[in-house]
This record gives structure tokens, sequence and C-alpha cells, in this order.
């Protein structure tokens, strides 16, 4: 993937806020800026770029950013933005409706809209992980997303928790990516993002067959992850927890590299080979690690961890805690 660091560090004092609005400008679409005269501005970005979309992570100064009329006839890339606030709060007018945001909540703007934004209000610093995707990239009606621009969204329950959760996740792992992972990537991407606005406005219906399929696929996957320490997670209560039959729940996996039960198995071997090599739980019984992964029985555990990785979990216990060369899996 490509990927492009920015920071003001790099410059010197006066010329940090052109600097910074000429990058806001060349990303998202032109815009103005405004900045305290006596303020120390400081801003860095990380960007990376999945296609035809961008996903960056920044920490901003309190300043005001204005996308006006002006702008919007000089240049229009029909841009959609969304910004998931991790610190700090942002102001934000648009049609002339005032909004204050905070903390893991969604907020959205479109380049061919005027808007004005206040990072930090009350002088905060504010971090935040930001998406940029080409409005006909969106697998939405054109009305449908004019309606749902400006909402307030939040990124802590259901498809907003989702896309949350790969936000961070993608901006905490760029280097585990490679160029050949970007187009996955930004399919993933826009489907969330289409599956945040949709659901907003309670038109899940609207959104490709495909692409709803991908975004359940997503949901499941999560809930497997936040449950794997029950022992009562099999693919019929799975199913039944998102009101489909277990053939339509096997039937998502069909293109995978495994089973349902096969994929649960995978997830808790790896999180109990995770607790294993964690000198901070050394102490912790094995058979308990077994049970906090989703192991009822130690016995079918065990074969499960020598038969995935090459040695009982008390070896490799031994040998990740002491750092021991030999064969078997990489040791953490």
């Amino acid at each position: 993937m490509i990927e492009t660091v920015f920071s003001t560090e790099d410059l010197s004092v006066t010329d940090r806020v052109e600097a910074w609005r000429e990058k806001l400008s060349r990303i998202h679409a032109p815009v103005d800026l405004v900045c305290r005269a006596e303020s120390d501005f400081r801003a860095q970005q990380r960007v990376v770029r999945l296609g035809g979309a961008l996903v960056w992570s920044s920490a901003w100064s309190p300043q005001t950013i204005r996308r006006t009329p002006r702008l919007i006839r000089h240049s229009d890339p029909e841009v959609i933005h969304l910004s998931l606030i991790t610190r700090g709060a942002v102001g934000f007018r648009m049609g002339g409706q005032d909004a204050l945001y905070g903390p893991y909540e969604l907020r959205s703007n479109d380049s061919s809209r005027p808007f004005e934004i206040l990072m930090g209000p009350q002088g905060e610093v504010v971090d935040a992980v930001s998406v940029d995707v080409p409005r006909a990239c969106l697998p939405l009606p054109s009305g449908d997303l004019d309606r749902v621009i400006g909402h307030r969204m939040t990124g802590q329950e259901g498809v907003g928790a989702l896309l949350t959760a790969f936000l961070t996740t993608l901006g905490d792992n760029t280097r585990s990516y490679t160029a050949a992972d970007a187009p996955r990537l930004e399919t993933i991407l826009v489907d969330l993002l289409a599956a945040v606005f949709a659901n907003t406005l309670d038109a899940m219906d609207r959104l490709p067959a495909e692409s709803r399929r991908r975004t359940l696929t997503l949901r499941i996957q999560a809930f497997i992850r936040n449950h794997l320490h029950d022992p009562d997670l099999t693919p019929a209560t799975i199913a039944a927890a998102h009101h489909i039959s277990t053939s339509h729940l096997h039937g998502l996996f069909q293109d995978g590299e495994t089973t349902v039960s096969g994929w649960i198995r995978q997830l808790r071997l790896e999180r109990a080979r995770e607790q294993l090599a964690d000198s901070a739980g050394s102490d912790v019984p094995i058979h308990l690690v077994a049970v906090r992964s989703g192991f009822e029985h130690h016995a079918v555990f065990t074969r499960a961890f020598r038969s995935a990785y090459g040695m009982s979990p008390r070896d490799y216990r031994r040998r990740a805690l002491l750092h021991e060369p030999g064969d078997g899996p990489a040791i953490p």
C-alpha cells in the first residue's frame, strides 16, 4: 500500500498553516484554514491509499476549516468524508445546523456542500481517523447520501463499531499489509461506510445484495471474536443471534478456506497461543488458558493445539518464555 506521512514539525513556524491547508486541499477538496494568530500550530498526518479511497490518521491543533461556495465552484472532486474522532471535540456547521462531536462519534461532510469545522473549540488537540471516498464508489443512491451526510452517528455500536474496529486496526497495522491487500481492504471500507450510512437511514435493503452479504459476514466474524470464550458458541447459536438459518451461515463461509466451526477452532487456538506466550500470564494454569479460549475439555484442547502447532501447550509455553530456538511454530 502507498503510505505517506506529513508533520508540520519539519517546517518553519511561519510555513506550517499554509502547508497544512494545501495538504487538506489535496486530500479532500480546496478549503480555507483559520488558526489563532498567537498559536504554535501543529499538525501530523499519516495517509494510506486504498485504490480510490484514502484513510488518514491525524492530530491537529485548534483550527477552523471552511469549504465555501466559491471554493466549490472552483473545484469539486465529489468526495464523501467521514471522521472518527478519538480525542477532543469537533464543532460542525452545515446548512445552518450546528453540532458538537466528541470521542467515538462519526462526523461526515460532502465536498459538494459548504461547511465549517471547528477543531478543538476549547483549545484542545484533536485526534481522528478519517476516510475520503469518491461519491460514485458508494453503493447507495445519491439522494440517500444527500440525506445522511451531516447526521450524528456512533462508532461504538452496531455497524459503526465495525467501521471503528476496521479503521483503528488498519491504522495500527499498516506495515503488515502489502499493495496486494489494497483492493480487498478498499472493498471492506466502502461496504462498511455504505452500511453505516444505510443503517442511519434505516435503509439497509437499498444496498446491493453482495454488499449486504459481505457486511453481514463481517458482523458475524466480529460476533465470533467477541464470544470465543463461550463454550456454547456454535453455528446454531451464531445463526440465531443474527436471525438467519444455519445453512445461510455456512453459505457465507463457503468462499473461505475453512468452515464456521473450523474458523472458531482456529481463532480459539490463536488466542490460547497468545496467552501461553505472554510472560505476564505465565502463572495461569494451562487448563484455565484453555477455558478462557473456549475449550471445555483440556484433553481436546491439548490434541487440537498439538495438531496445529506441532507441540503440546506446555512445551510451547516453555519455549516461548525461554525464547528457545528450534523447530515448530514461530514464537512471538
